[in-house]
């Protein structure tokens, strides 16, 4: 029961700044004792269950901006791929990702929350492909789904509002894990999947959590709180890297 509650908890939470919560699940799990195999793929499922019922929700609040997304998808999907492929020193680079994370989460936790829509300003389109390409191959050395990179940039750089950008932030982690999951298959066939009966309990808590958390920040989290949400989120994720 405590790592079904612990997993429901990282859902909503991830799930209510436009993200799907694998680096949390991956914490969580491990923390129960399950094997690092069946870690990876547990997690890449959960993620991509949370990422369509988070895609879902904000698409269905009017958020979404498909003139970001499709660039940065289609820019992000190959690089992503090249990423998983580098081999980088990886106490460095995490410490790094770390940094970084640590300064975005205190650059949104203050500061004034736009709201005029008329204030953001979206660069050319081979900026945003770059952008994407960009943070796809981050997504890959660091084996994340790229929205805790992607969504901080977009609301600091002023491109989105905040649920605008965490509409265009769980699109772009859908795509990014359903390659890694095709990828996971295509190398280890479907004996990589969970068993179904172990993964069911896991599946349905998650898309509770996750349904609960997209809904509540597509319809009804002020930007300042997804700002600060996702602040929170931010820590975490630089807590697990920097802990190693």
């Amino acid at each position: 029961m405590p790592l079904l509650i612990a997993l429901a908890a990282v859902a909503f939470l991830y799930a209510s700044v436009g993200h799907a919560g694998a680096s949390g699940y991956i914490a969580v799990l491990a923390l129960a004792g399950l094997p690092a195999p069946e870690i990876r793929a547990i997690a890449l499922v959960l993620n991509v269950l949370v990422a369509s019922v988070g895609t879902l929700q904000f698409v269905a609040a009017g958020h979404f901006r498909r003139d970001v997304f499709v660039p940065l998808a289609l820019a992000s999907v190959p690089a992503a791929l090249v990423g998983g492929a580098i081999a980088l020193p990886a106490a460095l680079l995490r410490q790094l990702i770390g940094a970084v994370l640590l300064f975005s989460a205190w650059r949104l936790a203050g500061g004034a929350t736009p709201s005029d829509p008329g204030a953001m300003r979206v660069p050319r389109r081979p900026v945003v492909a770059l952008t994407g390409g960009t943070l796809g191959l981050l997504a890959g050395l660091t084996g994340t789904g790229g929205g805790i990179f992607l969504t901080p940039w977009m609301i600091l750089r002023s491109w989105l509002l905040p649920k605008q950008a965490a509409a265009v932030s769980v699109a772009f982690i859908l795509v990014n894990s359903l390659a890694g999951l095709a990828g996971l298959l295509l190398r280890q066939g479907v004996a990589a999947l969970p068993e179904p009966g172990a993964l069911a309990p896991l599946a349905a808590v998650v898309l509770v959590g996750g349904t609960l958390g997209a809904y509540g920040g597509s319809r009804r989290f002020s930007p300042l709180w997804i700002r600060r949400l996702l602040a929170v989120v931010l820590v975490i994720a630089a807590w697990k890297l920097l802990a190693g």
